[in-house]
């Protein structure tokens, strides 16, 4: 073999090798940020698979369940709905803990739906690395019988209260 060749020979093998590391390298980061969503009750039929995989969790944060430690915060997610008629089973909450960098959003609070992504433990609790926690029902629609400030009729002898062809003639009295 002549020395080109055996350039070549090399510069192929080098070559493959950063390809085959770089390859490694973004299977390996893909496999450890992807996470599956599962319920409280796929997670508890999970068996030892719940153990070996990043997961995000989401559930309604049960009253009273919140203990806060700067940004550690500890709390319990249930399937269920807050105020639903029947009450929560026991395979139907969770404990969660979560030890993230950041504090948890000002949405999260009793009542609350949150989505927790990290791990679960053989201690049966769910150890979260990130919380997100959805609005509350504020910007839900309004009851038909609660007024709006929309609907309300102008009480005011104001100039605001006044239709734009009344401002219109005060103006050209001026």
């Amino acid at each position: 073999m002549s020395k080109a060749a055996a350039k070549y020979v090399q510069f192929g093998v080098a070559t493959a090798v950063i390809v085959l590391a770089l390859g490694y390298l973004a299977y390996t980061g893909v496999e450890q940020s992807k996470s599956y969503y599962v319920t409280i009750s796929e997670l508890r039929g999970l068996g030892n698979g719940a153990y070996t995989k990043r997961l995000r969790v989401g559930g309604f944060v049960q009253t009273g369940s919140i203990k806060r430690l700067g940004t550690h915060v500890e709390f319990v997610l249930a399937e269920c709905e807050p105020r639903a008629a029947t009450p929560c089973t026991q395979d139907k909450l969770i404990p969660v803990e979560y030890t993230g960098v950041d504090a948890p959003p000002d949405t999260f609070k009793d009542e609350s739906q949150a989505l927790a992504e990290g791990t679960f433990g053989r201690d049966g609790v769910f150890h979260a690395q990130g919380l997100q926690a959805k609005c509350a029902s504020k910007y839900a629609p309004a009851d038909e019988n609660s007024a709006s400030p929309g609907n309300k009729p102008a009480t005011s002898s104001g100039p605001r209260a006044a239709s734009p062809s009344a401002l219109q003639s005060r103006g050209s009295m001026q």
